[in-house]
């Protein structure tokens, strides 16, 4: 695990130890944090899933093989064998539907990690040696035809048919895979079984690696040979309709903030509008924060609450787009003003309600993506009542920028030296609407 500078126990923040590379450790409170790849957790996990009674469940999907699928087994055993891993066979009749036998043969799986092939002979067994290899670098490894190494060995009308698609769905849904038709697969189980799936067809290949995706989790690609079946061209037609139907609510999924690389993607996004508002936001901040000269390049999991660090550990903070989602609460504040150093800066950025323009924006945008972000603001800020209340806390208000003449940017200043707040304002007071005889007299606002 990579040394983060100031980490400290949520708790007491007292120093933590570190216990090999997946645990942190607090003496004082004798709690343990979990490390997962590397990333330090200080967020209560959720309770935990099913136990993993073997290291592999393997799903083989047949529709009416007969012969091919004993060949295929029986060369899965032999490669398992080779490759000492504990497992399980789980054989799915995929005669109704893919994605209803993928989805049973998923809720029926205990092993640790999951794999998925075919039962028609274009899934070769002994690649399971490759995959097995890549599973701690991803949770998901595709077997892919697409990438330097790989080949599909099919007809060419067909492979160009299959290119086509697969380009059309990487450009559409802003994916940096090759294969995303690809059906031989490991998933680690845990990450996949907690998705919400709901396709049918071979669009439930398609929705997996898009929630993967959306989840934050890793997707490795190895190079495969692929052997074509003989399937025809109207069971390509049929795999792309599918894709099709579901399309629309992948694409909602991938550009909602519910996806983890959203603000990453939004800087480079196809959409003029986002790929301009992400952009003049990243200009402001980082104007703002030039000359800073401590920077977390970790990340931690972490609760805005409670957050992980010692007492003045960082001459500058950034929030941004981070206290509109939350509950008003002194502590958000509290916390940023704890962790920042005499002196230090606090860039501050959220919505400004107080504006027309951010309100038709917000209502504009909850009516053209319904189910979008809008909701998801619950606490509304205005900025003569926010600078208030932050001036009241004792920072210094050296500047303030705008997104669009929408979203506010404070750059605040912490007084260098300790500074006795008089009448210190509920952090009510800086929300929009607030009384401005409140604001003035630090009562609570209605």
């Amino acid at each position: 695990m990579i040394a983060v500078p100031g980490l400290a126990c949520p708790a007491c923040r007292k120093e933590l130890r570190t216990d090999g590379e997946a645990t942190l450790s607090c003496d004082t409170c004798s709690v343990s944090y979990p490390v997962f790849d590397g990333i330090p957790s200080f967020v209560p996990l959720a309770p935990g899933g099913r136990p993993s009674p073997h290291q592999l469940s393997v799903l083989v999907s047949a529709r009416n093989e007969g012969a091919p699928l004993d060949r295929v087994l029986a060369a899965l055993r032999q490669e398992l064998r080779s490759l000492a891993i504990d497992h399980e066979l789980i054989v799915m009749d995929s005669g109704s539907t893919y994605g209803r036998a993928l989805r049973r043969g998923l809720e029926q799986a205990t092993g640790e990690y999951v794999l998925t092939l075919d039962a028609d002979g274009s899934h070769d067994p002994s690649f399971l040696h490759p995959i097995w290899a890549a599973r701690t670098d991803a949770e998901v490894v595709i077997a892919s035809r697409y990438v330097e190494g790989g080949s599909a060995d099919m007809p060419r009308a067909r492979r160009a048919l299959s290119r086509m698609l697969n380009r059309g769905l990487r450009r559409g849904l802003s994916l940096p895979y090759s294969d995303l038709s690809s059906g031989y697969r490991m998933y680690r189980r845990a990450a996949v079984e907690a998705l919400p799936l709901e396709a049918t067809g071979f669009d439930i290949l398609q929705e997996i690696l898009i929630r993967m995706v959306a989840e934050g989790y890793r997707v490795r690609e190895v190079p495969f040979r692929y052997q074509a079946p003989g399937r025809s061209h109207a069971w390509l037609a049929r795999f792309a309709v599918s894709n099709l139907k579901t399309f629309g609510a992948m694409w909602k999924l991938r550009n909602s903030i519910a996806s983890a690389d959203y603000d990453a993607r939004a800087y480079d996004s196809i959409i003029p509008l986002q790929r301009y508002w992400q952009r003049r936001r990243y200009q402001v901040i980082t104007t703002m924060a030039a000359g800073a000269q401590r920077v977390l390049d970790v990340v931690v999991h972490g609760s805005i609450f409670d957050l992980p660090f010692k007492d003045a550990t960082f001459d500058c903070v950034i929030c941004s787009e981070v206290v509109e989602h939350v509950p008003a609460d002194e502590r958000v504040f509290s916390e940023l003003d704890r962790v920042l150093e005499p002196g230090g800066r606090l860039i501050l950025g959220t919505p400004d309600y107080d504006r027309w323009r951010w309100r038709a924006l917000e209502w504009l945008y909850g009516r053209l993506a319904p189910g979008g972000y809008a909701d998801e603001h619950i606490t509304h800020y205005g900025r003569t009542n926010l600078g208030a209340y932050l001036t009241a806390r004792g920072m210094t208000v050296d500047a303030v920028d705008y997104v669009a003449g929408s979203e506010m940017v404070f750059s605040l200043r912490k007084s260098a030296a300790p500074v006795a707040v008089v009448s210190p304002l509920p952090v009510a007071a800086g929300l929009r609407g607030a009384r401005k005889e409140a604001v003035a007299s630090g009562e609570p606002a209605s």
